[in-house]
């Protein structure tokens, strides 16, 4: 189900809790609402809408996925500024990201997944878990 996004900042600052099976709701609504506005949103934390459980959705080249409990095990040493927007907030900040990231998560069938993301895919993924720290750009 499409979700409203959360637009009050002292909410989205609120540290997210691992998520478990039974937040497999809150990880499809997650991806609704990110279809729904794929036309500017590349990607959401649940969070965003109003959820407090360590999920993101990103489009990764056009391919919505889900990332449950994502955590960074490793990056590489270069890094970059970004100019990044977000559905929740307004105009654009400057951010640091990484180029490339490696990723353990878990799936939408709570298997374990990882995963190497470089470039733009690597920024999406790295904002979206700012979120779900309470980190916002």
């Amino acid at each position: 189900m499409v979700k409203p996004i959360v637009r009050d900042t002292m909410l989205l600052m609120r540290k997210s809790t691992p998520a478990g099976s039974g937040d497999l709701q809150t990880a499809r609504d997650l991806l609704d609402t990110l279809k729904f506005h794929t036309r500017d949103c590349v990607g959401l934390a649940a969070n965003m809408i109003g959820v407090f459980k360590t999920i993101i959705a990103v489009s990764v080249a056009g391919v919505p996925m889900v990332m449950i409990n994502p955590q960074i095990t490793g990056h590489s040493s270069e890094s970059y500024e970004a100019e990044e927007g977000c559905l929740s907030l307004d105009g654009t900040r400057i951010a640091t990201r990484w180029k490339t990231i490696e990723v353990d998560y878990l799936d939408m069938t709570m298997r374990k997944r990882h995963g190497s993301y470089t470039g733009f895919p690597a920024q999406i993924i790295q904002h979206e878990m700012d979120h779900c720290r309470g980190i916002l750009i």
